[in-house]
């Protein structure tokens, strides 16, 4: 008799183990893996040498800030997530969705035929004009000028295919360098490696407001100019979710309140 007590309440507790047990991992499972609790969490990779799209501002802080990160996280929020931005070199973007270890891409990127093979993009949120950047006491002003020239670059920019077109259409003869980042492009046109540099016009003019030895003329290229847009793993349900709020911030006319604050002349801090 004894023993079949004992036996009854091993079961009962094995029993009751079981049932706290599985309550546990309900719980677990209900949380996101990232432990912030019961908040979603979206990783962002970004390019941080972009300003105003997205920099860091070294004397002050090590934080990532400008015109893209605000849209990430105005949206971020807006659909319940906390986003966490990584600074990625901008040519290893689209590798880094492709290989999941981020969620989204917003670094003042272009859609284009060959990247939308690898990522789907949202609809544009800017529209930007290029830019040929040189010295001031070069005779370099538009385009034909850049003929035997060595133009730099950002490596995987919309602005490398640029200089690779403008050299077959206009029979330029110029050589087209490629580097990671905009500072190292435009260090290396100040140093007289480079005769010229082809960037994005806001973030050129950031560069000529600080530097008055730089001069900038607006490239025609004959085209449309292409714009920005968020960048998502291939099928992912956030590009919908993410245009929604898109379209919702420019019709509320919160965009524009963005534009005019990174790139109207308004302070940034």
């Amino acid at each position: 008799m004894k023993l079949k007590k004992q036996l009854a309440l091993l079961l009962a507790t094995v029993f009751l183990v079981g049932i706290l047990a599985a309550c546990g991992t309900s719980g677990k499972e209900e949380k996101n893996t990232t432990g912030n609790g019961d908040k979603k969490v979206l990783v962002m990779g970004t390019s941080a040498d972009y300003p105003p799209f997205e920099y860091v501002e070294t004397s002050k802080s090590d934080e990532i800030k400008g015109f893209d990160i605000d849209i990430a996280k105005a949206i971020g929020k807006k659909l319940g997530y906390e986003v966490q931005v990584k600074d990625i070199d901008f040519n290893s973007l689209v590798p880094a969705l492709e290989n999941k270890s981020i969620d989204f891409v917003i670094s003042g990127m272009t859609p284009t035929e060959k990247r939308e093979q690898s990522v789907d993009f949202s609809d544009i949120y800017y529209t930007a004009k290029n830019m040929i950047i040189t010295t001031q006491d070069s005779k370099i002003k538009s385009v034909d000028d850049l003929k035997g020239k060595t133009v730099g670059v950002q490596l995987a920019s919309i602005q490398e295919t640029l200089a690779t077109d403008l050299n077959k259409a206009n029979d330029l003869g110029m050589k087209v360098e490629k580097r990671n980042r905009i500072p190292e492009v435009v260090q290396e046109m100040s140093t007289g490696r480079f005769d010229a540099i082809i960037m994005e016009d806001t973030v050129a003019k950031g560069y000529l407001k600080d530097n008055k030895d730089l001069v900038g003329y607006l490239v025609d290229s004959g085209e449309e100019e292409a714009g920005s847009a968020i960048a998502f793993q291939k099928g992912s349900k956030l590009t919908d979710q993410f245009n929604a709020e898109l379209k919702k911030m420019k019709e509320n006319g919160e965009m524009e309140k963005l534009i005019v604050k990174w790139f109207g002349g308004s302070e940034t801090e």
